[in-house]
């Protein structure tokens, strides 16, 4: 097959989004697909460097969002370039710009659209004009007009497949959750290198924090809480690895409770580091309640790290065994799971419920899933077309 991504968000940019394309491209070419991505502009790529089916399209930074881009041209060169490479389904991973985009592509040459419903905005509304201006019904309604005349969608998981039905969308939606490549995240185990890197000793209980630093991610309930964490386990240290709006606020709230020896900021990491992150840390720790498809809990899954996370729909459904992790709702609970874990590091190693866990959310799953929905996609909207025809 001949397939088209679209998508407002793609590397160098640093998002889960991000990376499940990339996953994804990685997944469907490994399967002998063509793939093509068409995205912004982006001021970190250089326009004279080639990159392999890869078209941009100017664009500018998003209104509240200015990390993110909305292309601002380009529907008429896209649909003609579509046609060039024969495209056989348009799959869009966004509700803006390059969604529309893809749906005017596909809409031109007559083949299946296939959309990713990545992102719960309801979550987000603070971030444009303090919630003041957009409501949960603007998001009902934006998505319900995107949905409106495309072949399926995809929902990374159970919260977002209720969330698009609790919306009246009457499409076809396949739960997919976004797949990790597991061979990334086991490679040879330089635990006590990356440690030395950072200054750690061995002794040290290193909890970790690897995310986009944003406010709806909840970070500084951790750091509010670990106070209470170190007169339970006195010489933890809490690892916050990313970068983003959040940070400065963060590091201040670190000053004012006294936490600097117990607590490290690395800023932006290399993509290409991210394991060592995960070999480094004793567990992985997360307060975000805005989850729909956590891809760092995935990924410190397969790293063989036990995850700490906040209670929701998402985190109670992943971290289903004491083998992979607890929720918490409380301080206290989040207290308990930690110096649990910390304790009795070798207490719950059931290997069972991993390894069944790290199937269902391997790269190479997620990928066969994906094809085998284009497929269907593919043979449902030639049905229709012969239906019309005949008619």
């Amino acid at each position: 097959m001949n397939i088209g991504l679209f998508t407002d968000t793609y590397f160098p940019q640093v998002s889960g989004v991000a990376t499940s394309i990339k996953t994804l491209r990685d997944q469907l070419e490994k399967q002998g697909h063509q793939v093509y991505i068409f995205t912004t502009t982006d001021p970190k790529v250089d326009t004279n460097v080639y990159e392999r089916n890869i078209f941009r399209f100017t664009s500018v930074p998003f209104v509240s969002f200015t990390d993110r881009r909305i292309a601002v041209s380009g529907f008429i060169r896209a649909a003609q370039l579509a046609k060039e490479l024969n495209l056989d389904i348009v799959h869009t991973q966004t509700e803006f710009s390059l969604g529309w985009m893809g749906k005017f592509v596909a809409k031109s040459l007559k083949i299946p659209l296939i959309h990713t419903y990545h992102t719960m905005y309801e979550d987000y509304l603070h971030y444009v004009a303090n919630g003041k201006l957009l409501k949960p019904y603007h998001v009902k309604q934006m998505t319900r007009a995107f949905c409106y005349h495309i072949d399926g969608i995809v929902a990374p998981s159970e919260r977002v497949l209720d969330t698009i039905e609790g919306y009246g969308i009457n499409v076809p939606i396949r739960v997919i959750p976004t797949g990790v490549n597991l061979e990334q995240y086991q490679k040879p185990n330089k635990r006590k290198q990356w440690r030395e890197k950072l200054g750690y000793d061995e002794s040290s209980p290193i909890l970790l924090s690897l995310s986009r630093l944003a406010y709806e991610k909840n970070i500084q309930e951790v750091i509010d809480s670990f106070p209470a964490i170190l007169k339970e386990v006195p010489n933890a240290q809490l690892l916050i690895v990313g970068d983003g709006p959040a940070r400065t606020s963060l590091e201040n709230q670190v000053h004012d409770l006294h936490l600097e020896d117990s607590v490290q900021f690395t800023g932006e990491i290399n993509n290409d580091h991210v394991y060592g992150f995960y070999q480094l840390a004793d567990l992985f720790v997360s307060a975000s309640d805005t989850e729909s498809q956590g891809l760092t809990y995935i990924e410190a899954l397969a790293s063989n790290l036990k995850v700490v996370a906040k209670s929701g729909p998402y985190t109670d459904e992943l971290l289903d065994d004491i083998s992979l992790g607890k929720v918490f709702n409380t301080e206290d609970q989040l207290v308990a799971a930690i110096k649990d874990y910390i304790e009795h590091p070798d207490a719950y190693n059931d290997p069972a419920p991993r390894e069944k866990k790290l199937y269902e959310i391997s790269a190479d799953y997620f990928g066969k899933q994906v094809v085998d929905y284009y497929s269907s996609a593919i043979s449902t909207h030639t049905d229709l077309e012969l239906d019309e025809d005949s008619e």
